[in-house]
């Protein structure tokens, strides 16, 4: 798209918000059900094009993405009209008579830019918060899962009219294009590196952001956890979607008493997880299956290794003996590498830990109630689980984000509702009683009273 129809077309969603017809909560909670009437009539299309780009299976494209989605919708169904309504608050009584409130209000027109490796699920649900909060969307999601990109933007022209939701597809140039107007939100998903660029741009116009962004997400198992559990469940975490999860473990830390039966487990759990590799999936394309491949040391290969050049996948692969110098370790992984390293102490692994860029999510598998505290207290990460993985950001009741590089704000449920909202702040005074108090001339009996009520 040319850059002066992106532009025309922004100024129409800014005309169509000022109508004020998304303010309107019966409005939004029609355009909702109409997306999700949608969704639903279009289910196999949607999981075709997620294996198309990614190699989803159907049960994974439910799992993950489409039955996720679905769960946003609902509880916005349910919730929107509470979350919209103005909500009272204790009044002070150097402000009597009056009442005072919060009032959420959506900001105008607000920008999704959207990663690849989760297509649908990363473009829909903060969509649908957005939706869900009054605003105008422009959707943008990515050039590097063209199949699914164009079923989001087939899906959304059939729901909405332009000036209300609106799609834009390209790469850089139209990115660029997006991030020099001047919109009133922009919620981006993707790599530290364009979330830089993207808060850089949106300083320009002052536009706050939430950016959900990535890095080494730890996974720790100490002496006491159940191996063959941990096992089961970093496996999965691990090799779900061939590690292309903003929030996998990117690396496995394992106290060196337990390394072994632990490695022996993963291995047993990988070849029952993965004997079948009907369901496996893809590397999404040819740059990123190269770079995969520069991080696998063959000679730290303890299980896996195996690369299939014609269908684009790397098997399961566990590298043992690794350091924080080796390459792995030097950046997110996102791909179906686990790299192990060891520890003796809980405190050392810790220590290991803060010294680097704070991680999106943490996984400790433990039966230690001072252990789980200990953690939970000290690593900065945005979220993550104790004896699990992933399933923390598949919980609407509980917001998902970063924290310093792996991110800033959060949504899903309640708090994606916020995120897509002002709240506005209002003390409506009533006028049949003036307090004089406040007003000059100050006489020390007002100074008195003023104290008295303020205490």
């Amino acid at each position: 798209m040319e850059i002066q129809e992106i532009h025309t077309l922004i100024q129409r969603q800014r005309e169509y918000f000022a109508s004020a017809a998304t303010l309107d909560v019966s409005h939004r909670l029609q355009a909702l059900k109409k997306l999700k009437e949608a969704i639903i009539r279009r289910q196999q299309e949607i999981h075709d094009a997620l294996y198309m780009d990614l190699g989803k299976s159907a049960v994974e494209g439910y799992m993950s993405e489409t039955g996720m989605v679905l769960s946003e919708l609902n509880y916005m169904l349910r919730h929107t009209r509470r979350l919209a309504a103005r909500k009272t608050v204790w009044t002070p009584l150097a402000q009597f008579p009056s009442h005072s409130y919060r009032l959420p209000c959506p900001y105008g027109v607000v920008l999704v830019m959207s990663p690849w490796n989760y297509p649908f699920m990363l473009t829909m649900e903060p969509l649908i918060d957005a939706l869900a909060a009054g605003n105008c969307v422009c959707v943008k999601p990515s050039a590097y899962s063209p199949a699914t990109s164009r079923i989001i933007e087939s899906l959304i022209h059939e729901v909405f009219e332009a000036e209300y939701v609106s799609v834009i597809q390209g790469g850089r140039q139209e990115n660029q294009a997006l991030l020099d107007e001047p919109f009133d939100y922009i919620f981006f998903t993707g790599s530290c590196a364009v979330g830089h660029e993207v808060m850089r741009k949106a300083s320009v116009h002052l536009t706050p952001v939430t950016l959900e962004l990535g890095g080494k997400s730890p996974c720790i198992v100490d002496e006491s956890a159940d191996l063959d559990v941990a096992a089961r469940r970093i496996v999965f975490g691990k090799f779900l979607n061939l590690g292309q999860t903003c929030v996998a473990p990117d690396y496995l830390y394992v106290q060196q008493s337990v390394k072994q039966p632990l490695l022996e487990a993963i291995g047993r759990e990988i070849h029952r997880q993965f004997a079948d590799l009907s369901h496996y999936g893809k590397i999404i394309n040819d740059k990123h299956f190269q770079r995969l491949q520069k991080l696998i040391d063959p000679d730290k290969v303890v299980y896996g290794g195996q690369i299939l050049e014609s269908t684009r996948q790397i098997l399961p692969t566990v590298m043992d003996q690794v350091s924080w110098e080796d390459p792995v370790m030097q950046e997110e992984i996102f791909g179906p590498i686990l790299p192990v390293l060891t520890y003796e102490n809980l405190q050392d692994c810790l220590d290991q830990i803060r010294l680097r860029p704070s991680p999106l999510a943490l996984y400790f598998f433990s039966r230690r109630k001072d252990a789980i505290r200990k953690v939970q207290r000290e690593a900065a990460y945005g979220g993550g689980c104790i004896n699990d993985t992933i399933i923390h950001l598949a919980t609407t009741a509980m917001p998902f984000g970063g924290v310093g590089n792996s991110g800033m704000g959060g949504y899903h449920g309640k708090v994606g509702f916020e995120t897509f909202s002002h709240i506005k702040s209002i003390v409506d005074k009533k006028t049949w009683l003036d307090l004089p108090i406040r007003y000059q001339p100050y006489t020390p009996l007002k100074d008195k009273l003023i104290r008295m009520f303020m205490r």
